[in-house]
């Protein structure tokens, strides 16, 4: 395993996009860069790959929101704008689980919570508790949700 940080990455994609003079590509990290360095300064100490993923899942989740918002008010142009975003930050996600990966991930988990006799929305929660960690960055967990929502109906 490579020691390069997740942020010594995202720096360096910063500084080859100012070479490239890709002005969408550097704002949309540069953002990226600024939320990393805000939570830094909030807590007082550096954040790991985990907390930098989380931060970009986050940012991802709130780019979707707007493209639905977008192209619901006829913005096409911005929504376009935000799905250029979005690429732009999945570059950095850990490579997203296989539709089979998530389907075994969810179904040993609900196996687990249902042996344990947890039953209702308690078992929603548990279910989520296991899922999360071992999908965290790889897939989309609204949809792991509604799966998971599925399976208990």
């Amino acid at each position: 395993m490579s020691t390069t940080t997740l942020k010594t990455t995202l720096s360096d994609a910063m500084k080859q996009a100012m070479r490239d003079k890709d002005s969408a590509r550097l704002g949309t990290l540069r953002f990226l860069l600024a939320a990393i360095k805000q939570k830094e300064v909030d807590e007082r100490r550096d954040v790991s790959d985990a907390e930098i993923t989380a931060i970009i899942e986050k940012q991802v989740k709130q780019r979707r929101e707007s493209i639905a918002a977008f192209e619901s008010a006829g913005r096409s142009e911005t929504a376009d704008q935000e799905k250029a975003e979005v690429l732009v930050l999945q570059e950095f996600l850990p490579q997203a689980a296989s539709a089979d990966e998530v389907e075994a991930v969810v179904a040993a988990a609900v196996a687990e919570v249902q042996a344990q006799g947890v039953t209702g929305p308690a078992a929603m929660g548990k279910i989520m508790a296991i899922v999360k960690p071992a999908l965290a960055g790889r897939a989309d967990m609204s949809l792991i949700s509604q799966q998971i929502k599925a399976r208990l109906a």
